[in-house]
């Protein structure tokens, strides 16, 4: 691609599947962590990266760290996976370049890829839902068993709360929420409220 990505094997060295252009690469978890099973399955990748094309223009990079945030940080597509996707989008004519600030300009969805996105809508529904699924199990694996349990508490606190919403009392529980969110810190910046 014209991101200044193509052709520089960024894929880490003894990952499976890292460089197959149809997206069963495993890519990467941070610090190491991720590497337990395919995260997407035979073309979910490729189709959840053109719908966030289609959503807007983004460089290859923005891609991987737009994918990292739905994970929470818990996983990360490699590089290795991401790149010929999109370098297969482009020859295909479902992607292609647009103007942008610097030398490396976003890719964006053409007709043609929004009408394959179109003709495929329901496989694209289906890759989306897969990988929120993975997400939250990835995010459950690494969060201790006693957290769990205290999420679990807060959920239901909030639904035998039902009744007393009042906007004094939205605005109290909103405070300790975002209190917790802050002293417990790690929040990645694309999900800061």
């Amino acid at each position: 691609m014209r991101d200044g990505m193509r052709g520089r094997g960024h894929g880490r060295q003894g990952e499976r599947g890292d460089h197959h252009p149809d997206g069963n690469g495993l890519g990467h978890g941070r610090h190491g962590r991720g590497g337990g099973g395919r995260v997407f399955g035979p073309g979910d990748l490729r189709l959840v990266l053109l719908a966030l094309l289609a959503d807007q223009p983004r460089h290859g990079y923005e891609l991987i760290k737009a994918i990292e945030a739905i994970f929470h940080g818990t996983y990360s597509p490699s590089p290795g996976s991401v790149y010929p996707i999109l370098t297969m989008a482009e020859e295909l004519g479902h992607i292609a370049p647009v103007e942008g600030d610097g030398a490396r300009r976003p890719l964006a969805v053409t007709p043609a890829g929004r009408q394959w996105l179109a003709e495929n809508a329901d496989a694209v529904e289906l890759a989306q839902s897969r990988m929120q699924f993975a997400a939250r199990a990835m995010v459950k694996r690494t969060v201790p068993e006693p957290v769990m349990q205290s999420m679990e508490k807060l959920k239901a606190a909030l639904a035998f709360h039902a009744d007393q919403w009042t906007a004094a009392e939205t605005a109290r529980v909103k405070a300790i929420l975002e209190q917790a969110v802050k002293e417990i810190g790690g929040l990645p910046e694309t999900a800061a409220p």
